[in-house]
C-alpha cells in the first residue's frame, strides 16, 4: 500500500478508535489527505494525459489557495509568493479559456473545484496560524509537480498547436515555481 494512504488509514483508524480526532487528531488526518493527494494527483495528470479540463481545474485551485494564503499568511515571502501565483494563474486561466474556446469548441471549462481539490481547500483553510505556511506551500508543490506532469504529456501528445505552443512557453515557469516553493519551505522555522 502507498506510504499516504497507509498514513491515512492509520490517522482515521485512530480517530475512530479514540471515539473521535480532537484538533490535533484533526491536523493529522488533514495533512494525511494532504499526502494522500500528491500520488492521486500525480497519478490522475498522468492517466488523462494533457487534459485542458485538469489544467484548468488546477488553475482554479491555485487561485484560491494563493487568495486564502494573502487572506492568512502573516509571513511577507509567502504572501508575495501567493501573488505572484495568483496573478500568474489567472492569467493562464485566461489564456487557455481563450485557446479553447477556438481549438477545443466542445470543451466545457471547469467552474468549481473537484472533491479532491476541494479538500485541499479545506484543509488550508482549517490550517492552525503555526501550520499555515507550511501546509500552503506543501500543497503549492505538490500543485505545480502535478501541472508540470499535465503541462509535458499536453505538450507532448495535443493536435492542438495553439495549446502546444502555450505549453510550452509556460513550462519554465512552471518548473521554477516548486524549487521557489522549497526554498521558501526550508526557510520557516520548525
Amino acid at each position: 500500500m502507498d506510504r499516504s494512504l497507509a498514513l491515512l488509514s492509520f490517522a482515521l483508524g485512530a480517530c475512530l478508535a479514540s471515539g473521535g480526532c480532537d484538533r490535533d487528531g484533526a491536523r493529522v488526518v488533514d495533512r494525511a489527505e494532504d499526502a494522500a493527494s500528491v500520488p492521486v494527483g500525480q497519478t490522475s495528470a498522468r492517466v488523462v494525459g494533457g487534459n485542458l479540463s485538469s489544467a484548468l481545474m488546477g488553475d482554479l485551485y491555485e487561485v484560491q489557495a494563493a487568495n486564502i494564503a494573502l487572506e492568512r499568511s502573516e509571513n511577507e515571502a509567502v504572501r508575495t509568493l501567493a501573488q505572484e501565483v495568483r496573478t500568474e494563474q489567472a492569467a493562464g486561466r485566461r489564456t487557455l479559456e481563450g485557446l479553447a474556446a477556438g481549438e477545443t469548441p466542445s470543451l466545457v471549462l471547469p467552474g468549481v473545484l473537484d472533491q479532491r481539490r476541494r479538500g485541499l481547500i479545506d484543509n488550508l483553510r482549517k490550517a492552525v496560524p503555526a501550520d499555515f505556511d507550511k501546509v500552503y506551500l506543501d500543497q503549492l508543490i505538490a500543485a505545480h509537480e502535478e501541472a508540470l506532469t499535465l503541462n509535458r504529456s499536453f505538450a507532448d501528445h495535443s493536435d492542438a498547436p495553439g495549446l502546444v505552443k502555450n505549453a510550452l512557453t509556460l513550462r519554465p515557469q512552471i518548473e521554477a515555481r516548486p524549487h521557489q516553493a522549497r526554498n521558501l519551505r526550508r526557510s520557516l522555522p520548525g
